[in-house]
């Protein structure tokens, strides 16, 4: 079977309708689809190198058959190889809704039942705001639960066997890495209340559900967000199976993230970085801190918050990273040998949050048929 790099998403996540002005929107899923599946589109059409009909029309059967198997001219192969590079990667896309499993139970291991419970009445009275920042509405509730079965989805198909007969056609081997699109994110919520934009903690839920499957003692989370995992941190912290490694801005939202901040095991490793920063700050972080850290907790499964909002021209951060930063960031995560899950966190630039989306996706699919 071909390879395919997945893409969790519904449609359904654009119902997360936080009002008019708001940051963490549905523009911003909007913009990342749109530019995955145009890029999509392009490669498809370029893997296209039929003859136009009417000459096809001219030619005996035979004669056409011959035609097609003919190479092109070396100008037209030159063109063709250009066109169809640039995007060859989307043609390994597939888009796979999330499932309706039941959630609640994995979402407990992490939140206390009378938030939920809470969050789910709030929504049920028509929302509001949460707190100053996080907001939800009457279906707000009900796309959180589908955006943590995505997160589920996500970890379910980068653990199972890429030779495993129990998958469709459409949905063949998976190289072990996907990508789960949804909203709202989820590395701020804490374990009995909402911030940040963040309803439930994806990453984590997902961690501890990780760590009930076959074969899986150890997860790690890596946090590229320009702002902390506060969340996150705090309902990892006191496992000693689970590491959680961030870098972000510092001084930021939420204020916390210091080096000093280790864990109850000493799985907690934060990188905070000054505003400015450039990749070349974060390379030699990951190098000096962040790999020595990864590579010795020696995790299972490496669970990616990708948030995208450390870009240059992001209007939440001061930071000064670039869209294809995060193809360096991705193939550094691949080279830890697990399999790798990345799931959208923050970036809400429409334009450079959909460019590093694509570049992320583009690093893993090439990465896989590299290897």
């Amino acid at each position: 079977m071909s390879y395919r790099f997945p893409v969790f998403y519904s449609h359904f996540f654009e119902s997360h309708d936080t009002g008019v002005g708001h940051p963490e929107n549905a523009g911003r899923l909007v913009a990342v689809v749109d530019y995955l599946q145009n890029a999509q589109n392009v490669a498809l059409k370029a893997s296209e190198q039929l003859l136009p009909k009417e000459l096809l029309k001219e030619l005996p059967k035979e004669d056409s058959a011959a035609v097609l198997q003919m190479p092109p001219s070396p100008e037209k192969q030159a063109d063709q190889s250009a066109e169809k590079g640039a995007e060859k990667w989307a043609e390994k896309l597939i888009w796979i809704e999330p499932s309706n499993r039941e959630v609640l139970a994995d979402i407990h291991r992490v939140h206390e039942a009378a938030y939920v419970a809470a969050l789910k009445a709030f929504a049920a009275k028509g929302g509001g705001y949460l707190d100053a920042d996080t907001v939800i509405s009457p279906d707000s509730y009900e796309v959180a639960l589908l955006a943590v079965a995505a997160w589920l989805d996500g970890v379910d198909w980068v653990l199972s066997d890429v030779s495993s007969d129990s998958r469709s056609n459409s949905q063949a081997a998976s190289g072990q890495t996907a990508f789960v699109l949804v909203r709202p994110p989820g590395h701020h919520a804490e374990r009995s209340s909402a911030m940040g934009f963040c309803l439930l903690s994806n990453a984590a839920i997902s961690a501890h559900y990780a760590l009930t499957q076959v074969g899986i003692q150890r997860v790690a989370i890596l946090d590229w967000d320009v702002h902390h995992g506060n969340g996150t941190q705090a309902l990892i912290a006191d496992q000693p199976d689970i590491a959680y490694c961030s870098f972000h801005q510092s001084p930021a939202y939420p204020g916390t993230g210091l080096v000093t901040e280790t864990g109850a095991h000493h799985n907690v490793l934060n990188l905070p970085l000054p505003p400015g920063s450039t990749i070349d700050d974060y390379q030699r972080l990951w190098a000096a801190r962040a790999l020595p850290f990864l590579a010795e907790f020696g995790a299972d499964l490496l669970i990616v918050s990708a948030g995208y909002d450390a870009n240059q021209a992001d209007p939440l951060a001061a930071m000064s990273l670039y869209p294809e930063d995060y193809a360096w960031f991705t193939e550094q995560c691949l080279q830890l040998n697990a399999p790798v899950l990345f799931g959208l966190e923050g970036g809400y630039d429409y334009q450079t949050l959909a460019e590093s989306v694509a570049a992320t996706i583009r690093s893993a699919i090439c990465h896989a048929l590299a290897h």
